[in-house]
């Protein structure tokens, strides 16, 4: 299993971002697969799941703000992320089970 993230970096409040996670080394189309973030001092946070048939899930504190997706042709995994505020700031990973990639650093500031 391989999953590198990117699409990180510096972002004023209200701004937008979305990340992107390549994957490899399994089957990706039937994989249910997820987002999570780890704010610093913090535990690793669950925060969207998108499931093989598509069917998608978010946490309270991204829902209505964040848009979780794929595309099966390309093995790729996406997190539209609008309306940042200080608080998502944190190291965002794509997740497969328990595996991650090395992520990707989100940071909301003005």
């Amino acid at each position: 299993v391989q999953l590198v993230e990117s699409g990180g970096g510096l972002v004023q409040p209200g701004g937008s971002l979305r990340l992107s996670c390549a994957t490899s080394g399994f089957t990706f189309s039937t994989s249910n697969m997820n987002w999570a973030r780890q704010a610093p001092g913090k535990v690793l946070q669950w925060i969207s799941t998108i499931s093989s048939d598509g069917t998608t899930l978010y946490s309270n504190s991204v829902k209505g703000r964040f848009t979780i997706s794929r595309d099966n042709a390309k093995n790729m995994l996406y997190l539209q992320m609008n309306s940042l505020t200080p608080e998502d700031t944190a190291v965002y990973y794509c997740r497969k089970g328990g595996e991650r990639g090395q992520g990707t650093q989100v940071t909301v500031s003005s």
